[in-house]
């Protein structure tokens, strides 16, 4: 098959990125693999969508580093490609990594992912679903039994009241990955507060919730494809991340660590429970970040850790992502390209 990965920027990819572990799965199952950024993409004069793509043929790689030595090298081959003639475009961009600096980019992926899907090609994940989660709004169309207490605002007077009323709340942006601009705010520190909701609500909307005791021991990431845990013989595709020292994030460019996870009856509870609705948005691929009993974020753009699942389970995950593709352009192959997003979210 023809498979393409629309990145941020093709040139700021990294060894150890979920994408570079795909693409370079995926050419040594013998497909030939196509590479863009957001910025490589055009709706040409004859009403095509076209892209520079940085092109990578079928190779058995022996590690993710010659494979992307050869997508960013200097000799490495770049084509104008027709994005209809692929088999699957999988959106794999982060707009919150362009919304300050390049705010014309945070929404180029899924608009013109759609264009493409009106074309024939499987896209994933489902642009129409992405294009409703480009807010951390999205995450509270999910039930609210997985969620924890949640409050979204600009007032300042409405986040003193839940600091009063929870007496341990987490603020951060709307927008935003990462854990950057995260703060956990007691009572003693509301003197200080106007420049923590400064700091956060700089770019928008502020979101406070209730802090979960939980999450001293961190988050686990499990990793969700089409709308079922990812399970390999027996082993999830799941990892814990740890905080480093006295920071209460557990993001890994944020101090924490990672550690091996062990998924509960009441993990793939909540699992189940959101499923419904990925399945309903085309959420091929997900990460969910699990505190305690909790739900603390639902990640459909670009989900990374396959390599960190991979590390404790030795489990090579990224084969069985790219098998499952194999599975949606066989079957669109065989029933030709009349089908539901919804139906192809499940294959």
């Amino acid at each position: 098959m023809k498979i393409g990965f629309l990145v941020n920027d093709v040139m700021t990819e990294a060894a150890g990125f979920t994408t570079t572990r795909l693409g370079c799965e995926a050419a040594i199952r013998g497909h030939e693999v196509f590479v863009m950024g957001v910025g490589d993409l055009a709706y040409d004069l004859d009403e095509s969508i076209r892209a520079r793509a940085k092109a990578i043929a079928p190779k058995k790689y022996k590690s993710q580093e010659t494979y992307l030595a050869d997508l960013q090298g200097k000799t490495s081959r770049t084509e104008r490609i027709t994005v209809g003639d692929l088999d699957v475009l999988m959106l794999r961009n982060v707009p919150s990594d362009d919304v300050m600096t390049r705010p014309w980019a945070a929404t180029v992926a899924h608009e013109f992912g759609r264009m493409a899907a009106r074309r024939g090609v499987i896209v994933v994940n489902d642009p129409n679903g992405l294009a409703k989660a480009g807010s951390k709004l999205y995450f509270q169309l999910f039930p609210a039994e997985v969620r924890p207490v949640t409050l979204i605002t600009r007032d300042r007077g409405e986040i003193r009241s839940m600091i009063k009323e929870l007496g341990k709340i987490v603020i951060k942006p709307m927008q935003g990955s990462g854990g950057a601009s995260v703060f956990l705010i007691r009572p003693d520190d509301l003197p200080n507060l106007n420049q923590m909701i400064d700091a956060v609500s700089r770019d928008g909307y502020v979101i406070a919730q209730e802090y979960l005791p939980a999450a001293s021991e961190g988050d686990m990431r499990l990793f969700v494809m089409n709308g079922r845990p990812l399970r390999v013989k027996g082993k999830f595709c799941a990892f814990r991340r740890r905080r480093g020292g006295d920071d209460m994030r557990s993001n890994i460019h944020a101090g924490g660590r990672l550690a091996e996870a062990e998924v509960t009856d009441a993990d793939l509870r909540i699992a189940e429970i959101v499923r419904p609705k990925l399945v309903q948005d085309g959420m091929f691929l997900v990460g969910l970040d699990i505190v305690g009993d909790k739900l603390m974020e639902i990640n459909v753009f670009s989900p990374g850790g396959l390599g960190s699942a991979q590390k404790f389970t030795k489990v090579n995950f990224s084969r069985y992502v790219i098998e499952a593709l194999e599975r949606k352009v066989d079957y669109m192959g065989f029933y030709g390209r009349n089908f539901d997003n919804n139906e192809m979210c499940t294959l």
